[in-house]
């Protein structure tokens, strides 16, 4: 298969884009929308518990001026019960606010997965050309979870905290004006600190996950390739990979770390000696006649009431960075475009067409471009090269022009890196032509729907993939509501009935994660038997047999003959077995088509061909 230009996300921060931690979040009201009135119910009712907190320095000044100044046993005794009921209601104020929001947040979680799960399915090919696998995993779990957790609590007690110390501010100035300025005094100081804070910790904190998603990236393929790494001895270098990624996570850590640390030892040490410096202050008042001892308890008691709003600003605003970083990881997916519907106009698709070199002789049955396409599989003019090769570089398939009558069977022949797979994956619409046309018996393909086009279309790729499902549960993903007489069929074709049958369970069978339980002969087999049991209208077959022993093969070509006779079929053949299974074969080099005819046409004037399938070239395959 060709290769492509793979890359990953940025993981730089300082590359990002400027963003509001707000603006971010903002983003998540589609998703909280349908839950919105419990989350504003709770939101309400940790105000409330939050107020009732207030409550209890007024009754303590009530008290201390009241029944304990004038020395009041029953008073005090109803002093103390209205402070028993004010805590009381306060806890189940608070325990009430967590029924609320555990439920629904929860749903809210399960809903953005499956949102991300549903569109990641629906991105092109490309997409996941560029992104790693750990990337995407660590956005639909340790992202989603920290949106979960800001959505229980950062952002209710962000709106709480702020509500209390403006509630206790007014409270403080209304005892003690003076009292009130002194504590006031390190506001506009803590608000520069977190501003600064804020910034710092939304890069270290897009560090940190992006970082995370590599090292899961890491762990699968460990896990996935464990054979590889045990077969070459390869463990202590991939430990050793693995621990620099765990070093260069542990730094990141350490970091928001320190942050927190700092944030965190300011707003506690401000307000603190504030506190201190009203206290002396009170004193003396207190001790001049000018201030009662119950509004100076009142007071300090308001003043400790805010320590936790106040201290907690720090923790509250880390967790928020943390999910409006979160947030934009997940819309850098949700955000790139799934093209479901037709790809693009055809006056796009011949742009670029004037710059194609001119095609060689060798086809000259396929039709013109602008003329109606024929039935059958029909390349015009296509031109293709990958979403992230460099602009200037040349295209990868150039001019291709082809057409496969209804019902023919044609065989694709050419060296490794010619473009063989990669042609083979416009069919399916695995990429759309950078230029050019393709036809499904007369119909453009451009404008189908995946969906429409994969009905139609059957692919059995070089390297078989199985899920971690039952043997005849994989089989059956290529032929939706197929029977059970089209699942026997379709393993008797790829003589996969017979290795089926003598599984523990059959059919039932799990054949585990990548089907790594089964030989590559028989994950081929059933990833044939897969392709074939829809009895599509046109198959696309990438060196199906090439995992195959001599006799297998041999069984399975004979098999194949059958099917191939009912449907239109274009086949990846490195070996001349599998060329006499088509009617014609097209030679495919650097990128162009510069041969069409039969088997023995072309190895008699075609000495590339015939080089390719003396296997002198398969060196180069």
């Amino acid at each position: 298969m060709a290769d492509t230009a793979q890359t990953t996300p940025r993981t730089d921060p300082t590359e990002l884009p400027q963003r509001s931690a707000v603006r971010s979040l903002l983003r998540l009201w589609p998703f909280a929308r349908p839950v919105r009135a419990r989350l504003f119910t709770a939101a309400f009712v940790a105000v409330l518990a939050s107020c009732v907190s207030l409550v209890i320095p007024l009754v303590l000044k009530w008290l201390v001026d009241g029944p304990v100044a004038e020395r009041d046993p029953g008073g005090a005794w109803l002093g103390g019960a209205y402070l028993l009921l004010l805590g009381l209601a306060e806890a189940l104020l608070f325990g009430l606010r967590r029924w609320l929001v555990a439920r629904p947040l929860a749903g809210v979680e399960a809903a953005m997965r499956e949102a991300l799960y549903r569109h990641v399915q629906r991105l092109p090919v490309s997409f996941h050309d560029r992104w790693s696998s750990g990337q995407l995993l660590s956005r639909g779990t340790t992202d989603l979870q920290l949106l979960r957790v800001f959505l229980a609590f950062p952002l209710t007690f962000l709106l709480v905290n702020g509500v209390t110390i403006l509630v206790g501010a007014v409270l403080l100035l209304a005892q003690r004006w003076s009292l009130g300025l002194v504590l006031l005094a390190p506001v506009l100081p803590l608000m520069v600190l977190c501003s600064v804070f804020e910034a710092k910790y939304g890069r270290a904190a897009r560090r940190t996950q992006d970082q995370l998603g590599d090292l899961t990236t890491v762990v699968e393929e460990s896990v996935l390739g464990i054979r590889i790494i045990k077969g070459f001895g390869r463990h202590r270098s991939q430990a050793e990979a693995f621990r620099k990624l765990t070093r260069a996570l542990r730094t990141s850590e350490l970091r928001k770390a320190r942050l927190l640390a700092w944030i965190w030892g300011c707003n506690t040490t401000l307000p603190e000696l504030a506190i201190g410096a009203a206290l002396v202050l009170g004193t003396f008042q207190v001790a001049d006649g000018a201030l009662s001892a119950g509004t100076l308890v009142a007071f300090l008691s308001t003043a400790l009431a805010l320590r936790w709003p106040v201290e907690s600003i720090g923790f509250l605003l880390a967790m928020s960075n943390e999910a409006a970083t979160a947030t934009d990881r997940y819309f850098e997916v949700l955000d790139e475009p799934a093209v479901d519907a037709p790809a693009r106009e055809a006056a796009a698709a011949g742009a670029t067409a004037a710059d194609a070199p001119a095609q060689d002789t060798a086809a000259v049955d396929a039709p013109a471009r602008d003329a109606p396409s024929p039935p059958g599989l029909v390349f015009s003019g296509v031109q293709f090269r990958y979403p992230d090769a460099p602009p200037d570089s040349p295209p990868l398939l150039r001019n291709i022009t082809l057409h496969i009558r209804p019902g023919e069977t044609m065989a694709l022949v050419g060296a490794t890196g010619s473009g063989k797979t990669t042609l083979t994956a416009l069919v399916p619409r695995l990429y759309d032509p950078t230029a050019g046309r393709i036809s499904l018996d007369g119909r453009d393909l451009a404008t189908l729907g995946r969906e429409e086009v994969r009905a139609l279309v059957a692919v059995a790729f070089e390297e078989p993939t199985l899920f971690s499902a039952t043997a005849a549960e994989n089989v059956l993903m290529g032929g939706e509501g197929a029977q059970e007489s089209e699942l026997r069929r379709a393993l008797e074709v790829a003589q996969a009935d017979g290795f089926v049958d003598a599984l523990p369970e059959g059919g039932a069978t799990q054949v585990g994660e990548q089907g790594l339980s089964l030989s590559g002969g028989q994950r081929q087999r059933l990833a044939l038997a897969r392709a074939v049991v829809g009895r599509p209208r046109f198959l696309i077959l990438d060196d199906p047999l090439s995992a195959l022993d001599v006799h297998t093969e041999a069984l399975v070509e004979a098999a194949l003959r059958r099917v191939l006779a009912t449907t239109t079929a274009l086949v990846v053949a490195h070996r001349p077995s599998t060329v006499l299974l088509a009617d014609r074969v097209a030679l495919l080099s650097g990128g162009r088509i510069t041969a069409v005819g039969t088997h023995h046409e072309l190895l008699r004037d075609q000495p590339e061909y015939a080089t390719l399938m003396s296997g002198e070239g398969e060196g180069a395959r």
